[in-house]
């Protein structure tokens, strides 16, 4: 197919593709099972100081996979070999003076990992954090749906963000 069939047109919903990956962990010490989470640096524009999964844009050149890979590396300084893809979410960022804006792909990987050495960045720390104590830390708001879906054995989940009047953002998942 030539790149002028793929229907990509002005007049259509365009959509930005990014990774959000999750990585589990047993701790050496008390064998609790932990997930890593970046902490946001308190200068970040969004999400300053507060827990978010590792992630970010997937570049023109990459698939999703080779870009979550990417993206752990970069912010984790970790190396990991197998992602399993756990969720996809299309969120509407609404429209500004010009329009419809471009929304988000964002496609949700979940991995395992024995590598417990962690780079600080200048998006934030990636810190290890036991599971049963998630709830108890400052999540970016989606989040608290986000997880538990990304580590639920079973199929896929799909979900919807879309802004409400006031530019909050509503969630709904299948």
């Amino acid at each position: 197919m030539n790149a002028n069939d793929q229907g990509a047109r002005r007049d259509r919903y365009h959509a930005i593709p990014r990774t959000l990956i999750f990585l589990r962990s047993s701790n050496p010490d008390s064998g609790a099972e932990e997930i890593l989470l970046l902490k946001g640096a308190p200068n970040k524009r969004l999400w300053a100081n507060k827990y978010n999964g590792l992630g970010g844009h997937v570049e023109a050149d990459e698939d999703v996979y080779a870009a979550a890979l990417r993206e752990v590396a970069e912010e984790a300084g970790l190396t990991v070999t197998e992602l399993t893809l756990r969720g996809v979410v299309n969120i509407n960022t609404g429209s500004d003076e010009n329009g419809q804006r471009p929304g988000v792909l964002m496609f949700v990987f979940v991995g395992k990992t024995a590598e417990r050495h962690l780079q600080a960045t200048a998006e934030g720390a990636a810190e290890w954090i036991p599971i049963n104590e998630i709830r108890n830390y400052p999540l970016v708001d989606d989040l608290f749906e986000v997880v538990p879906r990304a580590l639920a054995d079973g199929k896929p989940f799909f979900g919807y963000y879309w802004p409400d009047a006031t530019g909050k953002m509503c969630y709904r998942f299948e």
